[in-house]
């Protein structure tokens, strides 16, 4: 049905091998973080039994080699992305480090206007945020004195457009908002949204979380000044993500941690700092983390992103028509496959979403339940959470059959 061999596919993963309790395991939940191909944990193994050596201090060959390995999964990750030059990928630790190195940016008192804020200035999100992107610019307002907005949801789980000309306006100087939601699914109108950011004179910054894993990103056509993401939900190690910045925009960024290998100077009297992305990555880095994202993004390459993509929509299209006919599934989000991802999340009418996961786990399927970090987005759906599926490039639609087989178990517990 798609250009992806599944079945062969799924063998890179030795834990898609196990069983929970007794039952062959079904793992969706790759939207809190997904597995990881030999090939990624081969690439951490050999940098670790061959080449281990810190970076960019050491000129002999296991430095030397680290470096380069270093730097190396740099310059595929920006490509990979679509990054002009690998200098515009800072690594962090996850998303949300990367989107507080960019709150970090915005004080009263900033040399490049772009990062100044105050009071009358306005940061505008959305309702349907991870709190990694909202939590961030509640404190950088707190601290500014700025205004924090944010569009509404529509009963269909899409951004509410109906008044974007009042939310962005020359007042707004950032504009934070998820590419693809972590909780709904549904994949918003960035270019909509960058141009009437643009028009405003406001800078963009898109969590591309759940985007960056699942569908081709080019952040030069987005538009955007930034994007940030993590290593985890592409297949690669946790501890590792990445912000991508205009070159511009980061050289004019003050540092957001200091200590050693982002100066160019250390004297008693003060310090000059390395251009980026050297001055956002003090201390010893992720490095082992880093060349097993850069096998993450060489696996995702040699796959290809657009299989990636056809292989998810025939999924999603599959579980929303079979969620779809349970009468006691309410879906929240879009019900259709246009403009939304591979996630999923439903409630069980006078179910838990708790119980339904620990009904779910002893078949088996491996699903999130919870507020997923988006709790205002349930607030909205008057669901204090939800149950989440989230499918990857190694979802069958047997797994599905065999979630639509435990939903169905539930209300059988719970009649």
């Amino acid at each position: 049905m798609t250009g992806l061999d599944v079945d062969s596919l799924r063998k890179d993963f030795p834990i898609l091998d196990r069983t929970i309790n007794g039952k062959p395991l079904v793992y969706l939940d790759s939207g809190n973080t997904s597995q990881k191909p030999r090939q990624v944990i081969d690439a951490i193994r050999e940098h670790y039994e061959r080449h281990n050596a810190n970076v960019a201090r050491s000129v002999h060959t296991l430095g030397t080699e680290s470096t380069a390995a270093y730097e190396g999964a740099r310059e595929r990750i920006a490509a990979f992305i679509g990054a002009p030059s690998p200098t515009e990928i800072v690594f962090t630790k996850n998303s949300t480090e990367a989107i507080n190195l960019v709150a970090h940016a915005f004080t009263a008192d900033a040399d490049d206007p772009r990062f100044r804020l105050g009071p009358g200035d306005e940061i505008v999100v959305t309702e349907m945020e991870h709190h990694s992107n909202i939590v961030p610019w509640q404190l950088l307002a707190r601290r500014t004195g700025a205004t924090l907005r944010w569009f509404g949801i529509t009963d269909e789980g899409r951004l509410d457009l109906s008044d974007i000309d009042e939310l962005i306006t020359p007042r707004t100087k950032l504009l934070a908002v998820v590419h693809y939601s972590n909780i709904l699914g549904t994949i918003n109108p960035v270019e909509l949204l960058v141009a009437k950011a643009r028009a405003a004179g406001a800078l963009v910054l898109l969590d591309g979380s759940q985007s960056v894993p699942h569908v081709p990103v080019d952040v030069a056509a987005l538009g955007a000044d930034f994007v940030a993401f993590t290593g985890h939900k592409m297949l690669g190690p946790t501890g590792i993500g990445a912000l991508w910045g205009r070159y511009e925009l980061l050289d004019a960024m003050p540092p957001f941690l200091g200590g050693g290998s982002m100066i160019e100077t250390v004297s008693m009297t003060g310090t000059t700092f390395m251009p980026p992305p050297a001055r956002f990555e003090a201390g010893t880095p992720p490095i082992a983390q880093a060349i097993g994202l850069g096998a993450a993004v060489d696996y995702l390459s040699d796959v290809g992103m657009g299989n990636v993509v056809e292989h998810e929509k025939a999924l999603t299209a599959y579980a929303l028509d079979a969620l779809g006919s349970l009468p006691y599934i309410r879906i929240i989000g879009p019900t259709s496959t246009v403009d939304r991802g591979a996630t999923i999340s439903f409630t069980v009418d006078d179910v838990h979403p708790h119980d339904v996961g620990q009904i779910l786990d002893d078949e088996g399927v491996q699903v999130r339940v919870g507020h997923h970090c988006a709790r205002p987005t349930c607030v909205r759906f008057g669901v204090p959470a939800t149950t989440r599926a989230s499918f990857y490039l190694y979802t069958t639609h047997d797994e599905i059959d065999a979630l639509v087989r435990g939903v169905e178990r539930v209300r059988k517990v719970f009649a």
